[in-house]
């Protein structure tokens, strides 16, 4: 689908230079001299590479639409990642690199959706956030406020994260995998 170049948005994907790109960061450019322009950060889907961008308004851009299928997440061998397709019970296997650092918060039987283009699985999307035991927290030093600072921690998944002075070891937290940042004490 063609979008003209000051329609991209965060979020979108776009075909370039025969590639497929997702955008990072827009910025709406209106110089005194000449047309206004799009001034676009873009990153590779494939291996991560940033490419900075300017699209006039009249210049035609590749909108991609990725296909989405929701998966649930079985179980990790070695790099291999198995999921299963919720509707057809299909399963497929996906490289651990795809996920990058956020695969760390893969849970057994995680609903996720994953993203693919042309058959080739470009992205696992993962929850907005999720539950872990803290294993392992530093103990409280007298004199901090609950508002201001933060200690570190360590969570079931190994991941290391900053959580608030009054979090213990075995509390439940929710945390956002997208950046690993402590969002609140689970409800239990």
């Amino acid at each position: 689908m063609k979008i003209n170049g000051n329609a991209v948005r965060v979020g979108n994907v776009i075909e370039h230079n025969n590639r497929l790109w997702v955008t990072v960061k827009t910025q709406a450019v209106k110089p005194g001299k000449g047309g206004a322009f799009n001034q676009v950060e873009l990153k590779d889907i494939r291996n991560g590479s940033k490419l900075n961008e300017r699209f006039r308004a009249d210049q035609q851009v590749e909108r991609v639409r990725l296909e989405q299928e929701k998966a649930q997440f079985l179980f990790r061998d070695g790099e291999t990642l198995t999921f299963m397709n919720t509707e057809t019970f299909e399963q497929s296997m996906i490289d651990a690199a795809l996920l990058g650092d956020k695969v760390i918060y893969l849970q057994d039987g995680m609903d996720v959706i994953i993203e693919s283009y042309e058959g080739e699985a470009l992205s696992v999307v993962l929850p907005d956030t999720v539950t872990f035991e803290v294993v392992e927290a530093d103990a409280v030093i007298k004199g901090q406020t609950a508002s201001s600072s933060f200690k570190p921690a360590v969570l079931e998944n190994g991941a290391r994260i900053m959580v608030p002075p009054h979090i213990e070891t075995g509390i439940r937290v929710v945390i956002k995998p997208e950046d690993g940042s402590y969002v609140e004490r689970a409800k239990d």
